[in-house]
């Protein structure tokens, strides 16, 4: 039986004073029943009425008002540098999770796509951070079509 149960989510920026925190990858961050840990160790039961792809800053609210703070966990990814706005368009067109910056794009290591980005002319470094990447065109993060698109590259 777990510790603690979540019915619902608060986004990023709509509240303050969780008690607790959950540290979660991309992956894990993707979800609609489950049960976690806490990073104090607890259990926490989440049964959420739809899968929902959660940012880092989220929330999960308790039964009892009580807020557990999403973290987005360190990952192995590429940080990527190049003509970014053409590596962009083929790291979207491969709908491979991306996350975009000003000078860079991270993507989770694939070496199938990094061999493809370094022949498109692209520098990878391997770096261990959060990953944040961009929510999906038809609404807030991911759906289940594009999750197993991302996935099928995984090997």
């Amino acid at each position: 039986m777990a510790d603690y149960t979540s019915q619902k989510i608060r986004r990023a920026g709509d509240w303050s004073g969780s008690f607790e925190l959950c540290v979660m990858s991309y992956d894990e961050r993707f979800l609609r029943r489950k049960v976690i840990k806490t990073a104090q160790g607890e259990s926490l039961l989440v049964d959420l009425e739809h899968t929902t792809s959660l940012d880092h800053g989220d929330a999960f609210e308790l039964t009892d008002g009580r807020l557990v703070e999403v973290v987005a966990a360190e990952e192995e990814l590429y940080e990527v540098t190049g003509n970014l706005v053409q590596l962009a368009w083929h790291i979207g067109n491969r709908h491979t999770p991306c996350q975009i910056e000003d000078t860079r794009l991270m993507i989770q290591r694939d070496k199938v796509i990094g061999h493809m980005l370094e022949h498109l002319g692209a520098t990878l470094r391997e770096v261990s951070e959060p990953f944040t990447p961009e929510g999906g065109a038809y609404g807030h993060g991911r759906t289940h079509s594009h999750e197993h698109v991302a996935t099928a590259h995984e090997h």
